[in-house]
């Protein structure tokens, strides 16, 4: 019986078995993949917008000769940090259900890249699952076609070919100027009359000045309506259409959290934004003993919890648990 079965293995969840253990809380992980899974599919070359400081998760400091960190050193570091802990994490291992025993206990059932069943029984859950797994769809025709992915890792592949992006935020923004540098010619389609205004800072000018230069066409209050196997068709606000010749679509239309383990075992959600019902305070969710950590806590806008803040969420859980305990303890 474990006190703490976290879901998740990114940096909240890591940082949640990190805050348990050192309250004497016994914690496992189960991660569907590797640890950092969203990191890790992240484009190859990215750099954070946040400082390495703003990234540590249990006081292990975050080294680094850049301002800003890259994705590689990110994973270096964290892989760092799980082994420094000796945390205990199941890799390879979906959680599939959560089910509330009639003791207060809860089994977590999962299926490991063997297709074996597992049940972990704890007495409490923690969900710190990512949302790189659930693109948000363009519900289009032709968002099915092998030319369309929702993830750039590398511009290689796209060398003097004709890529339509679709978004305006920074991922849609970074994989232009990558896109730049081999030679791509880059349609961007994005429905908002500017970019978002959360572009990095040092990133805009340089993207503006490349549009500018004719290097990126950017079709603003425009979005793509269909897709075809050598065009795309847009749609603008003034109700005029357009085709343009096209060989792949980077659709960065974002990401959303997972909710099923959470309904699973009775989660409220709130009506608004899809978001779980839980106490700021705690991360305690409306079912006694689960508790969400990071994105999972966000509604369906994914960017209103980063890992700057979301590490943070280990600690209350850990200690609102002990809490808990040390009541029942005084109870008896």
């Amino acid at each position: 019986m474990e006190d703490v079965i976290i879901i998740g293995g990114g940096p909240c969840g890591l940082s949640a078995a990190i805050e348990c253990e050192r309250l004497g809380l016994s914690a496992v992980i189960v991660e569907k993949y590797n640890i950092v899974q969203s990191i890790y599919l992240y484009p190859t070359h990215m750099q954070f917008f946040s400082t390495a400081p703003l990234l540590e998760i249990g006081n292990v400091p975050f080294s680094t000769p850049n301002d800003k960190p890259f994705r590689y050193e990110a994973l270096a570091y964290y892989r760092r940090v799980a082994e420094h802990f000796g945390l205990r994490v199941h890799n390879y291992e979906e959680a599939r259900e959560i089910k509330r025993k009639d003791d207060g206990t809860f089994e977590v059932h999962t299926l490991n890249r063997r297709g074996e069943a597992i049940i972990h029984v704890g007495r409490n859950v923690v969900v710190a699952t990512g949302y790189f797994d659930h693109p948000n769809y363009l519900g289009i025709p032709g968002e099915d076609k092998d030319k369309v992915t929702h993830y750039f890792r590398e511009a290689h592949p796209y060398t003097r070919t004709r890529v339509a992006i679709i978004g305006g935020s920074n991922s849609a923004v970074d994989a232009a100027m990558e896109l730049v540098r081999v030679g791509a010619h880059i349609d961007m389609v994005y429905r908002g009359s500017g970019l978002s205004q959360h572009i990095k800072p040092w990133v805009r000018p340089l993207f503006e000045s490349m549009v500018t230069k004719g290097h990126i066409t950017l079709h603003l209050e425009s979005r793509v309506n269909e897709i075809l196997d050598d065009s795309i068709r847009l749609i603008h606000t003034d109700g005029s259409t357009q085709e343009l010749d096209n060989d792949f679509v980077l659709a960065m239309t974002g990401f959303r959290p997972d909710r099923q383990l959470l309904t699973s075992v009775g989660v409220e959600m709130s009506d608004d934004m899809d978001k779980p019902l839980y106490d700021a305070q705690t991360m305690e969710s409306s079912v006694p003993g689960v508790y969400v950590g990071g994105v999972i806590a966000s509604g369906r806008n994914a960017n209103e919890v980063f890992i700057e803040s979301g590490r943070w969420h280990g600690r209350y859980i850990a200690e609102h648990i002990v809490s808990k305990q040390r009541g029942q303890t005084e109870g008896k």
